[in-house]
C-alpha cells in the first residue's frame, strides 16, 4: 500500500541512477574548490594517486589540528594588558578625605576608656577589632546607665572639628579655601573632612606642580588618644580617592605626623578590567546608595543588609534608610553580627562569583609622600606670634600637607580579549586557506555534498528494508492461511 507507493516515488524521483550518481561525484571532485581532491580522481597513476591521497589527508589533518587548538585556546578565555599613558592640558583633582589621629576631645566624658571601646564596637563594622574579655564589665555598667547615649552625636559633637582654629590655611590651585568646602563624613577615625566632594567641576588643575596646600592645628591639648588601646599617634592621616567613592583607611591610608611637612606627588591610575569570563567583573551590578560601583560601597551595603534583617536597626556608619541603632544593640546584636558575617564569609570580595566582585573600570592615585621637618627657626616666630602660641606648641601640633599632579598625565591599565570571534574566525580561514585551499564557500559545497549523499544512503536503505506485513488486509490474510492449510492435506 502506502509503502510501496514510497517505494516507487523515491526510485522514480529521488534515487538516480548508478551512472548518474558516479558522473556527479566525478564533478564535484572536478569542480570543488578544495584543493587536491580532483588530483586523485584524474591522476592515471596509481603511485601519483596514493601521493595526492596522503598530501590532501595530512594537509587536512594538520588543518584540523591547528583549528582545534585556536577553538581550545578561545574557550580558556585568554586577556592581553595593555598600559597607555595619556597627556592631557587639565586634569581633574581627586578627592582628599582628612581625619585627626585624635579621635575624642579629652573633657567630653570622665572614663574616656569606655568611649574608646564603644567606638571601636562601632568602627568594627569598617575595620577588624576583637575586644579583650577585661573590658566587658566596664562597657555592660556604662550601657546599664546611658541607654540614652547616641555615640554618633557625641562623636559629631566632641570629635575632630574642622574650623578656622583646626585649618590655618588652604589654598587650591592659588586660591583660598575654607572649611565650608569640606563635606563631613564618618570613618573609623570619627569625624573626618572630605576636600572636593562629589566631583565638583572647577576642581581642576591645569599645571603640574599646583594642588592643596594646607596647614592643620591638631590641637593635642584638647584631644587625648588612648594608648592602653593602640592610640599612640598624634597628626593628621589622610586618603586620596575618586570624588564619588566613599573614603578607605584600611591599608591606604597616609599619614603626616605633627610637626612635619608632607609633599604628596600623586599619578592618576585607571584600571578597565573585562567581564567575566574573561575578567572577573560584572557590569550589571548596581549599587543602591552609591552613584558608581566599587567593592568598598558594595561590601557596606551587603553588611547594612545583613545587620538590617538581624538586628531591625541599621549603624549610622552604614549607607542606608534605617532606624538607627543604640548603643546595646551595637553592643549585643551589631557586633556579633559583624563577626558572624567575617566568620561565614557572607560578604566576600574579589572574584566573579563573590558578593562584590571587582569593578569594570576603577580609578586609583598612587602616592610618592616625602618628608621634611616644618619650619625653620624664622617660620616657627611668625606663626608662634599669628597664633599668640609657644614655639613648642608648633611644633607639637602644626602640620602641613601638600598634594600635587606629578605632571598632567594619566595612566591606562586596560584588559582585553587576547582573542576575539571575529578573530577565532580569521584563525579558522587563514588555516584552511593555508592547508586545503579552502573558504566558507567550499565549507558550503563540502556540506552540500555531504548532505546529498547522506539523503541517497538513506533512501538506499529505505529500499533495501524488508517488506512489512500486511495485517491490515484480513482477506489476504485468510487465504494465505487456506493455502497453507491445503499444502497439509496434500502431503
Amino acid at each position: 500500500g502506502i509503502l510501496e507507493k514510497i517505494r516507487l516515488c523515491l526510485i522514480k524521483k529521488l534515487l538516480p541512477q548508478s551512472e548518474d550518481r558516479r558522473k556527479y561525484h566525478e564533478e564535484f571532485a572536478s569542480s570543488t574548490s578544495f584543493h587536491g581532491v580532483h588530483r586523485i580522481v584524474h591522476t592515471q597513476s596509481k603511485a601519483r594517486r596514493a601521493l595526492w591521497l596522503l598530501i590532501v589527508a595530512g594537509c587536512l589533518a594538520i588543518a584540523i589540528w591547528q583549528i582545534c587548538s585556536r577553538v581550545i585556546y578561545y574557550f580558556s578565555w585568554p586577556t592581553t594588558t595593555t598600559v597607555v599613558v595619556q597627556y592631557v592640558e587639565n586634569i581633574k583633582f581627586p578627592a582628599v578625605t582628612f581625619c585627626n589621629l585624635n579621635r575624642f576631645q579629652a573633657h567630653a566624658v570622665s572614663n574616656l576608656k569606655v568611649i574608646f571601646l564603644i567606638w571601636n564596637i562601632v568602627s568594627a563594622i569598617l575595620r577588624k577589632f576583637a575586644m579583650e574579655d577585661k573590658y566587658s564589665q566596664e562597657l555592660n555598667y556604662f550601657l546599664l546607665g546611658n541607654q540614652n547615649f547616641s555615640i554618633k552625636e557625641f562623636k559629631r559633637k566632641n570629635g575632630f572639628y574642622l574650623n578656622s582654629s583646626t585649618l590655618l590655611e588652604c589654598d587650591f590651585f592659588g586660591k583660598p579655601c575654607y572649611p565650608q568646602d569640606f563635606e563631613h563624613v564618618f570613618t573609623e577615625y570619627g569625624n573626618c573632612f572630605t576636600f572636593n566632594h562629589n566631583d565638583l567641576s572647577a576642581r581642576r588643575v591645569s599645571l603640574s606642580g599646583r594642588g592643596l596646600h594646607l596647614l592643620f592645628d591638631v590641637q593635642q591639648d584638647k584631644f587625648t588618644d588612648e594608648p592602653a588601646l593602640g592610640y599612640t599617634d598624634a597628626g593628621i592621616t589622610f586618603v586620596i580617592h575618586s570624588p564619588q567613592e566613599l573614603p578607605r583607611f584600611d591599608g591606604l591610608g597616609l599619614l603626616s605626623p605633627v610637626g612635619m611637612h608632607a609633599q604628596v606627588a600623586i599619578r592618576q591610575l585607571k584600571s578597565i578590567i573585562q567581564e567575566y569570563p574573561w575578567g572577573e567583573c560584572k557590569p550589571d551590578i548596581k549599587l543602591q546608595y552609591h552613584k558608581i560601583y566599587s567593592t568598598n560601597g558594595c561590601l557596606l551595603e551587603c553588611k547594612a543588609r545583613y545587620i538590617q534583617d538581624w538586628c531591625g536597626c541599621l549603624p549610622f556608619i552604614l549607607p542606608g534608610n534605617g532606624t538607627e541603632c543604640d548603643l546595646l544593640k551595637f553592643y549585643k546584636c551589631v557586633y556579633p553580627a559583624v563577626y558572624y558575617i567575617e566568620i561565614k564569609g557572607l560578604c566576600t570580595v574579589g572574584t566573579h562569583n563573590s558578593t562584590c566582585p571587582t569593578p569594570c573600570e576603577e580609578t586609583d592615585y598612587p602616592s610618592t609622600v616625602t618628608y621634611s621637618s616644618f619650619g625653620g627657626e624664622k617660620a616657627i616666630k611668625y606663626f608662634s606670634t599669628k597664633l599668640k602660641k609657644s614655639p613648642e606648641y608648633i611644633r607639637q601640633n602644626l602640620v602641613r600637607i601638600e598634594i600635587k599632579y606629578h605632571d598632567l598625565s594619566y595612566k591606562i591599565t586596560q584588559q582585553q580579549k587576547a582573542l576575539t570571534i571575529s578573530e577565532l574566525l580569521a584563525d579558522v580561514g587563514g588555516q584552511l586557506g593555508l592547508f586545503c585551499g579552502a573558504s566558507m564557500i567550499t565549507t558550503i559545497e563540502l556540506l552540500e555534498y555531504i548532505f546529498t549523499n547522506f539523503c541517497w544512503m538513506c533512501i538506499f536503505l529505505l529500499l533495501k528494508a524488508p517488506e512489512m506485513p500486511q495485517w491490515n488486509n484480513p482477506s489476504q490474510n485468510q487465504a494465505t492461511q487456506k493455502e497453507k492449510k491445503r499444502g497439509i492435506q496434500e502431503c
